[in-house]
Parts: structure tokens; sequence; C-alpha cells
């Protein structure tokens, strides 16, 4: 089940800016640049592995300080589906499996869709249920889901460090880069909405009923997984 539990000291990014401020000369990666290589990552390959081989070629490319922004962006596109309320969409559909580590897997799964699908999901948790990629999990339990099947990405965090010592020769180098612009990395959930009680079902159906609709034992089977 979900822990409740907030990590201590993570806060959600501060929205850096698109332009670069007077008198520094660096070109910034934003916001629409990074879709861009989120959206042409998936056209490029639908493997996973080979879209992470491949985001990580392209960041390897850019200066160091890209890369940085990469880390950046994708922390402020998570911070915008990382709510109490997409947690409870994503614990229904994960059959009550969606721990800290999961949900923060997920946020990154949803990033991954590309920008349009992320934008639908992100103003309204419940379109989840017309994904494609959701629907073929329904009547199944989690245990017969294969690896791939998985609505989480935990990789694509590893792609901009992975890039960054590459660019730099640096082990390890992204989280302090990005510290010296005073920007924590985000390592775990940290919801800033209303908490609610996610395994309450009436309070599910209210709020996801397209999702409920779809995976209608959910709730109630959660305690016989």
């Amino acid at each position: 089940m979900v822990r409740h539990g907030r990590r201590t000291g993570i806060t959600h990014p501060t929205m850096l800016p698109d332009v670069v401020p007077p008198g520094d000369t660096r070109r910034v990666l934003t916001t629409d640049d990074f879709w861009v290589l989120i959206d042409a990552s998936a056209v490029a390959t639908a493997d996973q592995h080979e879209r992470l081989a491949w985001l990580t070629d392209r960041l390897a490319e850019r200066p160091a300080d890209e890369v940085v922004d990469f880390a950046v962006r994708l922390d402020e596109a998570r911070a915008r589906v990382d709510s109490w309320h997409m947690w409870g969409a994503a614990l229904h559909v994960c059959q009550g499996l969606c721990s800290d580590d999961g949900f923060h897997y997920f946020q990154a799964w949803l990033v991954g869709l590309g920008r349009e699908t992320f934008e639908r999901v992100a103003a309204e948790p419940d379109s989840l249920a017309d994904l494609p990629q959701i629907r073929r999990l329904a009547g199944r339990r989690v245990r017969d889901w294969d690896d791939d099947e998985w609505p989480d990405w935990e990789s694509l965090d590893y792609v901009a460090g992975d890039a960054y010592k590459r660019v730099t020769g640096i082990a390890d180098g992204l989280d302090e880069a990005a510290e010296a612009r005073g920007h924590e990395l985000s390592l775990s959930p940290d919801p800033t909405d209303k908490e609610w009680d996610l395994a309450d079902p009436v309070e599910v159906a209210r709020r996801f009923p397209r999702l409920v609709a779809l995976f209608p034992s959910n709730t109630r089977d959660r305690r016989h997984i």
C-alpha cells in the first residue's frame, strides 16, 4: 500500500526561465526543447531501452548546462502530476501497488507518453482510462503484467546523469550542478494538494468514474493481490 510519509527537504522545482537572463550568453534548453526530445525519442523507437539510449546520445551532444536543464525540465513536468489526486488514479490502476517509488516512476512514465497525452492526463487523471497502455491492463492481475506493460519508467531519471558524465567526465556530477543553481533534483513524490483517503472506494469512484468502470474490482480486491 502507499506510504503516506513524505521525504523532508524536497520541494517542487522553481521554474527556470526559458529566456536567458541579461549578461548570460548560454543557450537554455527550454520546455519546448524538452518535449521535442521526449516526443522525438518515441518516433525514433517504441522500445523504452532504445529510447533511453537515444535520449542519452542526443543530450550528450549538447553542452553540460543544457543537460542540467533537461533534468530540471523533467522535474518541472513531474511536479505538474505530483498530486494526491493523480496518486489515487495510479493506485487504482495498479491495484494498490503504487508506493512512493512506484508513483515517482509513474510520473516519469506519464512524461514518456509525450506532450499531448501528458497534458491531457495532467488536466484530468481520469482520462488515463482512454489510453491504450492502460486499457490493455483491464481485467488482469498485476502479477500477470509483463515488465514492459507496467506504467512506470524509472530509467528516465538516469538519462541526464549519464549524459552529464559523458559530456563532463564527472561521475555523479549532475546533482551538484543542479544544486549550484539552487535546485534539488526530485527523488520522491511530494504532493502539495490536500491529502485524501486513497483507499476510500466511494471517493475513488467519485474522482475516477471512468477508471473505476474500466477496473471495477481493483478497489475491493486490493487485499487479495
